[in-house]
């Protein structure tokens, strides 16, 4: 079916008060497997291309951005593309003409004030190509002049009264929360902070976003998403799941040399984890 918009989606899953799925992709087999995924569970879903991604391939954004498209065109479910953790203003520049209709702006690693300025002109530009702009938050007191801190280092918070004021000056169209998940996390341990999640979500009228949400059990982005969470990003439980069946595979066949045969359990690996997570959400069939 034709490419979507992530924020249709997101619009879509604020009026069934459930959250959209998002999630990471890297590789052909990414993609394929965050589809197949999606159409097994019979919901919507947004493939979503880091900055780091994008280096990955060269700084080659088309090449993946294409594989993206195409893949969606002919899914059987509404699928998006977001270009995620953007700090590139030259690649935020090229987001409209390879098919991305939403970007993750990040000036996170700047002081409050700056990080305001930065993302004010990124979504003032954005909103110009009709791009639907996310960010975040990346200090808790972290003003005049002393360093950020990560979004998402132990302990990491988001002010709700500084959220909302940087909502206001910036425009952006949702928010990336620090309520205590945490980026390539590997084990599922993380544990949220539902109570500022709740004064963040009756403080802020855009979606709010969860990053890092492959290390959060699965009873906690069912919470998540009850608090107000509308939209949930996955990276590292795909890596984790194609890298397990792949040191499987070579495990019980050193011999092998045709990426295709661990490949194919790697892509399944993913397909199967992509279902679960979308189910575990709640997400409505589209």
């Amino acid at each position: 079916m034709p490419l979507t918009t992530t924020g249709e989606l997101i619009t879509r899953a604020a009026r069934l008060r459930t959250a959209v799925a998002a999630f990471n992709i890297i590789t052909l087999e990414h993609i394929e497997a965050v589809v197949t995924g999606a159409e097994t569970a019979g919901a919507p879903v947004v493939l979503q291309v880091s900055e780091n991604a994008v280096k990955f391939r060269n700084g080659r954004l088309q090449p993946v951005a294409r594989a993206a498209v195409s893949a969606a065109e002919q899914a059987a479910v509404p699928v998006a593309l977001h270009l995620d953790h953007v700090q590139s203003d030259d690649l935020l520049r090229r987001a409209p003409d390879a098919g991305f209709s939403s970007v993750m702006y990040d000036a996170a690693r700047l002081p409050y004030a700056e990080n305001v300025t930065a993302t004010q002109a990124a979504t003032d530009w954005a909103h110009t190509q009709g791009l639907w702009i996310e960010a975040e938050l990346g200090q808790i007191g972290g003003k005049d002049g002393r360093p950020p801190l990560d979004a998402h280092a132990p302990g990491a918070r988001t002010d709700p009264a500084e959220a909302r004021d940087f909502v206001a000056r910036t425009g952006v169209d949702a928010l990336a929360v620090a309520i205590g998940s945490t980026h390539a996390m590997t084990t599922r341990t993380a544990s949220l902070d539902h109570a500022l999640l709740k004064r963040l979500s009756a403080e802020l009228a855009v979606p709010l976003v969860l990053h890092g949400s492959s290390g959060v059990p699965d009873d906690e982005l069912v919470r998540a998403v009850e608090g107000g969470i509308g939209k949930v990003n996955v990276g590292t439980a795909l890596n984790t799941a194609l890298t397990r069946a792949v040191r499987d595979h070579l495990g019980r066949h050193p011999e092998t040399v045709d990426p295709r045969s661990y490949l194919a359990g790697g892509r399944t690996a993913m397909a199967d984890e992509v279902a679960r997570i979308i189910r575990v959400l709640g997400v409505s069939p589209s």
